[in-house]
């Protein structure tokens, strides 16, 4: 049976939740993807469950940073903005707080959050941070040399600000 057949029966039952044989389809004479435990699929489980055409199969995903947190946006529907930072060195950010979390991505350099009541925390290139909602804090690059940048991942109600000026 092919995958969206199974999908869409699986949708119609989803208690009918089992392990599917890893199977490579034909179509013309050439593999063209795998079946998975589509229970695990289903619930992103699996890491590197994506497979292709090529005979090499699945992506190579890495988890990189998974935390549950608190302050998410219980609206009907929600915007993701996902932004691109660059702090040039001594630069800082505004005193401010988020309404809801962000997640920090470091790309380059060393970023310096202060956040009241908590010690500083250092997140440097490859490294993850969630900085939690309704927290004052200010952001700094401290080194002398290279610039900070980092993308920043944020869930919100629409239209919300991505930060609030503390005063």
């Amino acid at each position: 049976m092919h995958f969206c057949k199974r999908f869409r029966n699986l949708a119609a039952a989803p208690w009918a939740l089992r392990r599917v044989p890893v199977e490579a389809h034909k179509h013309r004479g050439q593999d063209m993807h795998k079946t998975m435990d589509a229970g695990k699929a289903i619930e992103g489980l699996s890491v590197g469950v994506t497979t292709s055409a090529q005979v090499s199969g699945a992506a190579k995903l890495r988890v990189l940073h998974r935390e549950s947190v608190a302050g998410m946006p219980m609206a009907d529907n929600q915007e993701i903005r996902v932004l691109f930072a660059r702090l040039e060195p001594g630069d800082r950010t505004p005193y401010h707080s988020h309404r809801f979390p962000v997640t920090v991505y470091m790309l380059e350099g060393t970023f310096t959050l202060e956040l009241d009541g908590r010690d500083a925390v250092t997140v440097k290139a490859g490294e993850v941070f969630v900085e939690p909602p309704h927290v004052r804090m200010t952001g700094r690059n401290l080194d002398a040399k290279t610039p900070a940048t980092m993308a920043l991942f944020y869930v919100s109600t629409p239209d919300a600000p991505f930060a609030d000026a503390v005063v």
